[in-house]
């Protein structure tokens, strides 16, 4: 996604571009940047939803080895060997968890600091690829800051149309219900 961006922005720079194409480019780099802007809140769920994950572990496994403690101090060997197992298993848990948060973290960060770049380039593009006053340049550049901190907004129109969809595809159903039986009925 960002490779494509960065071929649209050098594209773009290219001064024998029409300015037609430059439009449709800037259009392209707009939308690049707002699905980048709608993967950064994927990615924040996804991280959410490690962490979750991982302090459930962890829970899990403070669990076991209280009750491990427990069984030793009662001289319960078949719970104590049955808790160092499962011991095991949820330390090794932890640990995978533990590394795969790191590492969405440090995707995360990468991400966050390549949406950055892209748009103060696009910014940067914008404003080289405007031809009006630095007025119509600053309103251009609001526009755009209002659009991309609007992602939220993009998302709920995708989900409003989804949604119509399912209702025009619901209501074409009963239509041809309808017909169906006024047929059948003879009218």
């Amino acid at each position: 996604m960002f490779e494509h961006f960065r071929q649209s922005l050098r594209d773009l720079m290219d001064r024998s571009t029409p300015p037609e194409e430059r439009r449709a480019g800037l259009a392209q780099m707009k939308q690049t940047l707002v699905q980048a802007r709608m993967g950064l809140d994927d990615l924040r769920a996804g991280i959410a939803q490690t962490r979750q994950r991982l302090a459930a572990e962890q829970r899990e496994l403070e669990t076991v080895r209280r009750r491990k403690g427990l069984a030793a101090g009662i001289n319960d060997t078949e719970t104590v060997a049955l808790a160092e197992k499962y011991e095991a298993l949820h330390a090794e848990r932890t640990a995978v968890m533990e590394r795969k948060l790191a590492a969405q973290e440090s995707e995360l960060a990468l991400v966050e600091r390549e949406v950055t770049e892209m748009t103060s380039a696009l910014k940067g593009a914008i404003a080289g690829a405007t031809t009006g006053t630095p007025l119509q340049n600053a309103d251009v550049t609001a526009e755009l800051d209002a659009m991309l901190d609007g992602s939220a907004g993009v998302a709920e129109e995708i989900d409003a149309l989804g949604r119509a969809s399912a209702r025009s595809a619901r209501e074409a159903e009963a239509d041809r219900l309808l017909a169906e039986l006024k047929r059948k009925m003879g009218k």
